[in-house]
This record gives structure tokens, sequence and C-alpha cells, in this order.
């Protein structure tokens, strides 16, 4: 049996995480729909835009949404391509030298910051945070997008932001141009940039005019 073309209106939509509601056209349900339903398309979803679709119900018997697309919106055509063709066009060399410049550029203060730190007090911790915690902010941020992708419970922007003062705000930086994921929400950027000029405030204080502040502050911090 084909599968039936519902219509219904969309009534809710999260950007930020990728999701919605549809209310159907006879009003008696409203349907879960995932970006990853949508077929190619120019338009962002929006509230209020006309929503054609299928149901289809996942293996815990929930009902959604599925080849979807945006009445009224013309699709992209779709590139027959590897993936691995795909990959070369979207991120070009020009972008790649780019990303590391900008990181060499963001790393350099507090990076030096961190070595005379190691070189004056003896003390490695943050020389070996900011690494650690990169990495760690990164898988993090990589699985919230594969969690918004697959319609999973999120992490947190609170744990997010957490990770990145702890010293993980360079590898979320990295992700965020990699991965495209938490780039656009203007909220969320604020806080990301008001906690890296946070650290690099920080290491600024304590290359330039407040080392024996700073070094009994961090002192007290890594012994307590």
């Amino acid at each position: 049996m084909k599968p039936v073309l519902r219509k219904g209106q969309l009534t809710t939509w999260k950007d930020d995480k990728g999701f919605g509601f549809i209310r159907s056209s006879d009003g008696n349900q409203d349907v879960f729909l995932h970006i990853t339903a949508l077929k190619e398309t120019n338009h962002r979803p929006q509230v209020g835009d006309v929503i054609c679709y299928q149901l289809t119900v996942d293996k815990n018997g929930r009902v959604h949404a599925c080849n979807a697309f945006i009445e009224g919106v013309v699709s992209k055509p779709i590139l027959k391509t590897s993936p691995s063709s795909i990959e070369k066009v979207t991120f070009k060399p020009i972008a790649k030298y780019s990303l590391i410049f900008e990181v060499l550029l963001l790393s350099l203060l507090p990076g030096l910051g961190a070595i005379n730190f190691a070189l004056t007090t003896f003390n490695p911790i943050p020389l070996i945070l900011y690494p650690v915690m990169s990495f760690i902010t990164f898988v993090q941020y990589a699985d919230d997008k594969y969690r918004a992708k697959q319609g999973r419970w999120r992490i947190s922007e609170k744990r997010l932001h957490l990770c990145e003062f702890m010293g993980g705000w360079l590898g979320a930086f990295i992700a965020q141009r990699r991965l495209r994921h938490k780039s656009s929400k203007v909220s969320y950027q604020v806080v990301f940039w008001v906690i890296v000029a946070i650290h690099i405030v920080f290491w600024l204080d304590w290359l330039f005019f407040g080392k024996q502040l700073v070094s009994l502050f961090l002192s007290s911090v890594f012994r307590g």
C-alpha cells in the first residue's frame, strides 16, 4: 500500500535543536518533525510553513513525519557525487588555512601565558588543561550534534559552557567551525565569547600586569 501524503502547518520549530511539530490539516494530532526528515531545500523551516509529509512509526512506537517537504519551496538539486567529493567541495583549502590561522591567533596569548606560568611556578596544570579540555569539549560538541540528528536528548548548553570555561573553549571554537554546530545561535555565541574574553584577559594580566595576584589565585585553586 502506497504511503499517504499528508499536509499540515508547522506550529512549533526549535531551530537550534532541529525539530518541531506539525498540526495536521484535520487538527486531530501534532506530528513530530525532525530536520533530517525534510528533503534538501534552500528554505529554513519556520513557524507557519505548510509541510507535506508521510507518517512513519519508529521502533519505540512513536509516530513522526518522514519524506517531508515545505510546500511552495523548490528543492535543491542533489549532486550525484561520492561523499569524498562532497567533502572536498564543502571544506576548501582556503577555509582550512583560515581556521588554522584563527586557532593560532586565539591560542597565542593563552598559550604563552600557560607556558610562562609553568616555567615561573613549576606548575604545568594550565598547560595540560587546555589541550585535554579542548579535546573533551570537541567530543561533547560532536556528540551533541549527533544526538540532534537522531532526535535524541541533547547535551545541555550549561554543560558545554562549563567545559569551555574549564579550558575547552579552543576545542569548542574548532568544533563550531568544523562541525557547524552552535555557531549561529546568538545567545549561545555571546556566552561563548565572554568565556574566551575572560581567559584572554586573565593571561594578559598574568603576562603584563599582575603576576603575583594571578599566581596566588591559581595556586589556591589548584591546591584546594
